[in-house]
């Protein structure tokens, strides 16, 4: 009985207190809706919550870009008002406009390398935009792929000899961007002689002359934009014109590199060899630069020596 008489003494002060805190002066509401003076309605502060993590009004995650109103490879016009090549080229061309970082490298190298590139097409009379063929291969890098296609133009063992390369276990000049490059040349004008159109050659680069050929037969149709080919050989064209558009104009793109951030072309001297070299570690060492900057000038030496055969001499480049 004692127990209960406590307990209800506790309940009732209890009671009383709460009474307080809930009418206590300065307090016209619920002090747990948050209206004190200086608080805003608690609507208002979800409110403010919501406005710090929404999304300004002009926030683009990505856009869209409006397609060149004229497009051409080697002066052979694309007709963009045919759906199937408008949706080809607009897909590549977005491709790499958002595959930002491979994008910025391959517009750098292109600085380094395209000069050696331009004045060998040039000397062949092999159209200017072939130089972007080479970027779609290999990104201007002396690549491998899983064929064992190598360099710049990756070129298979058996085409590189076919083409003039010379191709050892200590040279392989497919990795030589000068004589690699001269080497398309040749193959692109045999080509051109099949064809006489520079789209379907730079098609055959990567389905071969043959099979182009098997297909315009095929299918009684010469024009590559009409053929109905394999997915990469499809895309292939469409690859070159999305990079001759965006590294034609990069700012247009989005891309802002700074002109002391492209890489800038080799300066070197040319030294003959008629003799064999025995150990190329000490002929860099004899040149005043080291072994790995006489491979990087020279990446067709394929060993630590060179032996040059009877009436037959190689020409090194050596850094300035």
């Amino acid at each position: 009985m004692r127990r209960i008489l406590v307990d209800g003494l506790f309940l009732v002060i209890g009671l009383v207190l709460a009474a307080y805190l809930y009418f206590r002066p300065g307090v016209a509401e619920p002090v747990t809706q948050g209206y004190g003076y200086g608080a805003e309605p608690a609507e208002k502060e979800g409110n403010e919550h919501h406005e710090a993590t929404e999304k300004p009004s002009d926030f683009i995650n990505a856009k869209s870009w409006d397609l060149p109103e004229q497009l051409d490879f080697a002066g052979e016009g694309v007709d963009l008002s045919i759906p199937d090549v408008y949706q080809r080229f607009d897909r590549e061309l977005h491709i790499n406009t958002y595959w930002h970082n491979n994008t910025i490298f391959l517009i750098k190298r292109a600085n380094q390398w395209l000069p050696v590139i331009e004045p060998i097409l040039a000397q062949y009379g092999v159209p200017d935009d072939f130089k972007y063929l080479a970027i779609i291969e290999s990104d201007l890098m002396n690549k491998v792929s899983p064929a064992r296609a190598v360099g710049f133009w990756q070129m298979l063992e058996g085409t590189g000899k076919e083409y003039g390369l010379e191709i050892s276990r200590e040279v392989d000049e497919r990795y030589d961007p000068w004589k690699s490059t001269e080497a398309a040349c040749r193959y692109l004008l045999k080509a051109y002689e099949k064809f006489g159109n520079w789209t379907l050659v730079a098609a055959s680069y990567n389905r071969g002359i043959r099979g182009m050929e098997n297909a315009i037969e095929d299918q009684q149709e010469r024009d590559y934009y009409k053929l109905l080919l394999n997915e990469e050989t499809s895309r292939y064209v469409f690859r070159i014109l999305a990079a001759k558009e965006i590294i034609s104009n990069p700012d247009k793109y989005g891309f802002a590199i700074e002109e002391w951030h492209l890489y800038q072309p080799l300066e070197y001297r040319l030294v003959k060899v008629d003799k064999d070299i025995r150990d190329l570690v000490a002929y860099a060492k004899e040149q005043g630069v080291d072994y790995k900057t006489l491979k990087i000038y020279n990446p067709w030496l394929r060993s630590d020596k060179l032996n040059v055969r009877r009436n037959h001499s190689y020409t090194l480049r050596l850094p300035i």
